[in-house]
């Protein structure tokens, strides 16, 4: 099956580098391309991509902002793409931001070609691209700016979890594979699968890199534990 792309970044250079790179696979066909987030929206709207590389920061409308319009979309708009942003800063409050609006995570510019190609296919089969140790610690550095969660919230949310779930999200949270995870408890991948959907529907979450913001924000995991 193809993975239909499009590539939303204000310099026209980018956007060219990232389509030939792509359109290059034999599983991947690049449909459209805008220049900044508001355009980005209208052509996501027009050609249901599967995938969209949203750069952060951009003039009209920026990547945080298109981002949300895309994974919270008004009544009527039934199409939600995977969202993977594009930044050249390892940290910033924008890709904090679009993870907790539902963003499947994302990759900076100047990562090895190799690694744009792998994150389109890994946030297109429905996995949040949290593996790089410079996500965790880019979620980590704003949960530590954060106060401490309250009382109630999303720490009581917790409750409704299993203690091998609650367990399973703690994992995530410390940027453990499935396999890593399957490892450390000693059950097979599938099973580890099992429960980390089970944690995604009893708790309301998007995927993975939303499971790890919760983990943080409810005070399962502390910053500087991962």
């Amino acid at each position: 099956m193809t993975i239909r792309v499009i590539i939303v970044d204000d310099q026209a250079m980018v956007r060219a580098g990232f389509a030939a790179l792509l359109a290059a696979q034999s599983d991947i066909d690049v449909v459209g391309e805008a220049p900044d987030g508001r355009k980005g929206v209208e052509v996501s709207r027009s050609v249901h991509p599967d995938v969209v590389l949203m750069d952060v920061r951009m003039p009209e409308m920026d990547g945080l902002a298109a981002a949300r319009e895309l994974l919270s979309p008004p009544a009527g708009v039934v199409h939600r793409p995977k969202v993977l942003m594009l930044t050249t800063f390892d940290v910033d409050d924008y890709v904090y931001e679009a993870l907790r609006a539902g963003a499947s995570g994302f990759l900076l510019k100047d990562a090895p070609p190799a690694d744009l190609i792998s994150a389109v296919r890994v946030v297109a089969a429905g996995d949040a691209l949290l593996a790089p140790s410079v996500t965790r610690r880019l979620i980590a550095d704003f949960a530590r700016q954060r106060p401490a969660p309250p009382s109630g919230g999303p720490a009581l949310r917790l409750n409704g979890l299993t203690p091998r779930e609650t367990e399973v999200l703690e994992l995530i949270a410390r940027g453990l594979s499935n396999q890593e995870i399957a490892a450390r408890l000693v059950v097979a991948e599938q099973t580890v699968k099992t429960h980390i959907g089970k944690v995604l529907a009893k708790l309301g979450l998007r995927d993975r890199a939303q499971a790890v913001i919760f983990a943080y924000e409810s005070g399962l995991v502390a910053p500087g534990d991962a």
